[in-house]
Parts: C-alpha cells; structure tokens; sequence
C-alpha cells in the first residue's frame, strides 16, 4: 500500500467508549478501495494485563491497533470491536482505531519502578502491520522502547512490513529474548483471497521468514486458521511446510479453525457466498460450539510434520541477568515464539480476547 496514493478527505472529532478524550477522525481513501476511517486516540495505558486464567505464557500484550484493514473473514478479534460501539464485520475492517501516543506511552510505563521486565507480546489481537502501519509507523517507537528497557518481547504478523524495522529488531536479539512468527495460512491463491482480502501475499510473509532467519531473529511459521475443506489438503500445507523449511523457519505450528460469538455468523455467511458445498459439513462439525470436535482437531493437527531440531551444544551465553537453560520444543503442538503460542491460547479457549487489546 502506498501512502503517497492516499487522499484525505475528511477530519472530525468523535466520542469512543472507554476513551477520555475525544479521537481525531481521518478518512483515507486509496485508488479502488474502500474508505477507511480511522480514530486517533491518545491510550491512558499501552500494556494490557492478561489474566491470570488465561493459558498463554506471557502476562502483558501491546496493541497499537484496534480493528484490522486486513479483514480476514475468520479473525477471532471481531467481536473486540463491539466495546467500542462498532459491528464486528464491515466496522472492524474500516473502522480502525490508532493509539498514536503508543510509543511515549510505553517508554513511561517500562521506566516505573514496578515494572518487573516481563515478556511483551504483540500481535496477539490484530495486526500491528497492517497497511495503516506504513503511515503511523508506531512500530518504530515501540521497538526502540524494548530496546532501551532490553525487555523480552515478541511479534505474530501477516506482513513482511515488519522487515522495515529489522535493524531495531536484532539491536532487541542483542541484548534480550526477542523472537517472530508469520502467518501463513494457506498459499492457494483462490483460498488466500477469499478468506483474508487485503494481507500481502503468503509468498512474500515466508520470505519475510528467510530474511528475519538469516538477520539471526528466532522465526516461525503459523498455519492458522485449518480450515476444514478449504486450505486442509495435505498437498497445500506440505507445500507451507517444505517452504517453510527452505526459509530456516524455527518451527512450524498449526491451529484449527474456531467460531465463537459474531464470528460464527460472519464466517458461515462467508460460506453462503463462497463455498455453499461447505455449509452442511460446518454445521455438523461445529454443532456443539466454537470448536470442530476432538478428532477433527487430531486430524488437522496431524497435518502439521514438522522434525524436532537435531542436538546441539551448550546454549550462547545469556544477556545479563537473563535465566540460563535450554527451551523444551515440541515442535508439531507448539511454537515456540511467545506471539504463535497466545494466538494458538486465543483460538483455543477465548477466554482473555476481551483484554487483548
């Protein structure tokens, strides 16, 4: 997306629930899309707390966006955009939310005092490299933070624009945990259009995957959402799985497609559309709730044949004042970046989503 293509039409001033303030409306327009709005707030907080039930290994995410240009039609963040008085399906898409003080407001927080340097995630709601990203550029200002505060942290993303701020991200390797995750869900170009319209193509995320490699950033692979009858085959996710190889991935992880609250609708409206052959075979498999049954889940698991690294040596010395010691890796259930294990804990229990953003 190129911002210099890009004509601003309107600015206003709107009310958000939960924001003191009021946001600084901006309405792009880019040549054949859609108009977007988007709602410049200034965020009280940019760390999200996640509770302490939640199955994810971290306790602290950052968002920089709410809603996602990227419209993936099965993103199990839709309902998030509700709270803010916006529907989960066209508004998430258009409607987007930008935390401009997001970088400031993270520098502050990571010098209080009771900050205990605890691993960050992002990612983990929606993109932080979506297209609007490119205008922003929050990213930026983030990663220097982490960088200044040597604070362990991650990133899951769908957009090999992550690679603009490759330099910040080895500086962050140098001196603490840092690690990456793209997601790939499927390369049919068919599949990949229909199901998430506006992401950059599935080619060029596995070779973001081969630059963060070779640059010495920690990467792997996410096939999410298996989507059962549209990007299952085993001719499909092999292909994945042999690039993914070729790109010196870290690990490559899959999670089954899940369908709670205005995402079950929206997606089997998307099966009307689309794939109407489909529709008998998802109600079946998701009759009983948000998730395809226990086999089903074994068999799209299963898909996912991914070696476990050979043995190597005494681990690199650590940063200074980081814990010494090998990571356990199982590579066909778990991935081993902190982003691929909270989208993987998202799509699973969804029970912390409401406080991912």
């Amino acid at each position: 997306m190129r911002w210099s293509n890009l004509t601003i039409e309107a600015e206003a001033r709107a009310r958000l629930p939960g924001y003191r303030d009021e946001a600084v409306v901006r309405h792009f327009r880019a040549p054949g899309s859609v108009p977007t709005r988007f709602y410049e707030v200034r965020a009280r907080s940019i760390l999200n707390r996640v509770p302490e039930a939640s199955r994810v290994p971290f306790r602290w995410t950052i968002n920089p966006y709410r809603g996602c240009t990227h419209a993936c039609r099965y993103c199990f963040a839709r309902p998030t955009h509700t709270y803010l008085d916006f529907d989960a399906g066209r508004d998430f898409e258009h409607e987007i939310v930008v935390k401009v003080n997001a970088p400031e407001r993270l520098r502050a927080e990571l010098a209080r005092p009771s900050w205990r340097g605890e691993h960050v995630a992002l990612g983990t709601n929606t993109d932080p490299y979506q297209w609007a990203e490119g205008r922003y550029r929050l990213m930026p200002g983030i990663w220097e933070a982490m960088r200044d505060h040597a604070n362990p942290c991650s990133v899951l993303t769908k957009s090999p624009l992550l690679l603009r701020d490759l330099e910040l991200m080895r500086q962050i390797a140098a001196r603490t945990e840092f690690s990456a995750a793209l997601s790939v869900p499927t390369l049919e170009e068919r599949a990949w259009r229909a199901t998430e319209p506006h992401t950059p193509h599935p080619r060029a995320r596995l070779e973001a995957v081969a630059e963060l490699t070779r640059a010495g950033i920690r990467t792997g692979v996410l096939v999410a959402p298996l989507m059962p009858g549209v990007n299952d085959s085993p001719a499909q996710v092999e292909e994945i799985l042999r690039l993914a190889g070729e790109a010196g991935a870290a690990y490559v992880t899959g999670i089954a497609l899940h369908l709670r609250g205005d995402v079950r609708r929206l997606w089997f409206e998307w099966l009307a559309e689309h794939r109407p052959d489909l529709l008998e075979r998802y109600r079946e498999l998701y009759r009983r709730g948000a998730y395809a049954p226990a086999d089903e889940r074994r068999r799209l698991a299963a898909l996912i044949r991914w070696p476990d690294p050979p043995p190597t040596g005494p681990p690199a010395q650590p940063p200074r004042g980081r814990p010494v010691g090998p990571r356990p890796r199982r590579a066909r259930e778990f991935g081993h970046a902190a982003a691929a294990q909270a989208r993987r804990a998202a799509w699973e229990t969804g029970d912390a989503q409401a406080r991912l953003f």
